[in-house]
């Protein structure tokens, strides 16, 4: 042990300064929180969007939009059961969409794109859709 008391020792000093203040949360008011979940929603729009340009949590938005269409402040989108049996509707999931100045329209339903121009019949159209649901 003796040996080990002539040698030189280096230390490093770390320094750190204090956190002067957290960010205090952000309380959202309930028409602040409806609008939000409607621009979520709305054609064109992803959650991601709208929660990076209101600087909010993703999950958060999220949170939201499921509580909105558990409580029935939202309602989910549906389709008519034409001659099929059970509920009156069938809720269609939510996708995102991009217009465009088209004459083309193209529908997304689970993992098949459909792609039928303006002039379709939406008898015509929504028989397509119930097809390709089926399938």
């Amino acid at each position: 042990m003796s040996d080990r008391v002539g040698q030189v020792r280096t230390f490093e000093v770390l320094t750190a300064t204090a956190v002067s203040s957290r960010r205090t949360p952000r309380h959202w008011s309930d028409d602040e929180k409806a609008r939000l979940v409607a621009e979520a929603f709305s054609p064109g729009s992803t959650v991601a969007e709208v929660a990076r340009s209101y600087e909010l949590d993703v999950s958060q938005l999220y949170t939201w939009r499921r509580k909105a269409l558990s409580s029935g402040a939202i309602a989910p989108l549906a389709v008519p059961l034409c001659g099929r049996g059970g509920s009156a509707t069938d809720p269609v999931k939510f996708t995102r969409f991009d217009a465009g100045a088209s004459a083309a329209v193209e529908l997304v339903v689970s993992d098949v794109v459909v792609r039928v121009g303006e002039d379709i019949a939406l008898d015509r159209l929504a028989g397509i859709i119930r097809a390709v649901r089926q399938a």
